[in-house]
């Protein structure tokens, strides 16, 4: 499929894969199958059961391979927040091994930081928040400081959903098993847009998200690293190794395995190299624009290829988006009954609360143009003009 063969969407101009990204047309015909004539239950030992089980077990291959995994060491859940759960519940959990203190850093995923609060809460398990540095990565050094004998799960993301700031992973993991700790990467927004291998970077536990990489929403899943054991997230059938019991949802894992197996293919295209470039040219475009009032947040190297978050000087984000109906884009604030409220993310990197309010994230992806970051450009000085225009 060319990249003018992209879904039909109307405008505008869709400039929020960090939030979601489209079903690949190939990864819905992989998945038809298994909502039509192949509809048996994979657990079945009849023919009815036999197609979906090696779906099944094909996708799960797919998969491990896009991260450098076994396929048995692949489970699938609902979504990379159950996901999470059932990594740092399970770990926390696990009746051979248990794990008493959990650190994470603070421009975690709000899926990470609430199950650390809640095992906190409800089993008193003690938890450390790292801060992070200005450009939004962890010092290994604050890890280390916080280590010690006491069995530790340390759960990192490999890019922040925000920024796309990439952490310093394989380092953290090495500081996290010299002191015999399990080491939790949440890779939603990392896995489909940059070179990943599990065994390189050394983690335990791995996030992986359907709906981030073209796949559907409603699947994920969780790298689990051969010898390690988990308390399960769902109690019942003996599913996915006996960690997520209930009937697997077939059509959702093929497109799953046909998202992964898309991805590596485009990784070895260089899209990569192909979104940095648009991404750059979206930056210095604005730049030129705006001389002197355009300002990135977060690492300019250490970050997706695909993520651009600046803040405007004099303009609010959540204005610049409404006044812009060109495009489709997020500022990664909260807003609640009309009041909005700085990025936490933003905010843990030290930045101000009138940069952070102007903040924009602009997150490409497979089937983003030149035209779009055109398209976008104009979008956006149009807006800017009209809310700093004097009106009468």
């Amino acid at each position: 499929m060319s990249r003018t063969d992209r879904p039909q969407v109307s405008e505008p101009v869709y400039l929020d894969y960090n939030a979601t990204t489209p079903v690949d047309p190939r990864v819905v015909t992989a998945m038809l199958p298994y909502l039509t004539e192949s509809f048996g239950n994979p657990s079945s030992s009849h023919v009815y059961g036999a197609r979906p089980a090696a779906a099944l077990a094909q996708a799960r291959t797919q998969l491990a391979d896009l991260i450098g995994a076994q396929a048995e060491e692949i489970v699938f859940t609902g979504s990379g927040s159950e996901a999470n759960l059932l990594a740092l519940r399970g770990a926390a959990l696990a009746a051979d091994r248990p794990r008493t203190h959990l650190i994470t850093q603070a421009t975690e995923h709000p899926a990470v930081l609430q199950t650390c609060q809640a095992l906190a809460r409800l089993h008193g398990l003690w938890v450390t928040v790292l801060p992070v540095e200005p450009d939004g990565r962890v010092d290994p050094a604050r890890l280390a400081a916080a280590l010690d004998a006491q069995p530790t799960l340390v759960s990192v993301m490999a890019a922040n959903n925000e920024t796309g700031v990439l952490q310093p992973i394989q380092e953290l993991a090495e500081l996290t098993h010299r002191y015999g700790g399990l080491l939790h990467c949440d890779a939603a927004q990392a896995v489909g847009k940059i070179d990943l291998d599990v065994n390189a970077l050394g983690v335990d536990l791995l996030t992986v998200v359907g709906h981030k990489m073209y796949a559907p929403k409603g699947i994920g899943a969780l790298y689990i690293r051969d010898g390690i054991d988990l308390e399960p997230v769902i109690y019942g059938g003996g599913q996915e190794h006996g960690l997520r019991a209930g009937t697997e949802n077939v059509a959702l894992a093929a497109g799953f395995g046909a998202a992964a197996e898309l991805a590596a293919a485009d990784l070895a295209a260089g899209a990569g190299q192909r979104l940095a470039r648009l991404r750059d040219q979206l930056h210095q475009r604005l730049a030129e624009a705006l001389p002197g009032r355009v300002h990135l947040n977060g690492a300019p190297e250490h970050r997706l290829p695909n993520t651009l978050n600046v803040s405007i000087d004099g303009i609010r984000g959540h204005d610049l988006l409404a006044a812009a109906p060109g495009i489709a884009a997020s500022t990664g604030l909260a807003c609640h009954s009309g009041i909005h409220s700085p990025s936490p993310v933003l905010t843990a990197m030290g930045i101000d609360t009138d940069r952070a309010l102007g903040a924009l994230r602009l997150s490409l992806g497979r089937f983003s143009s030149a035209a779009d970051i055109d398209s976008a450009v104009r979008a956006l000085l149009d807006a800017i003009g009209h809310l700093t225009r004097p009106h009468e």
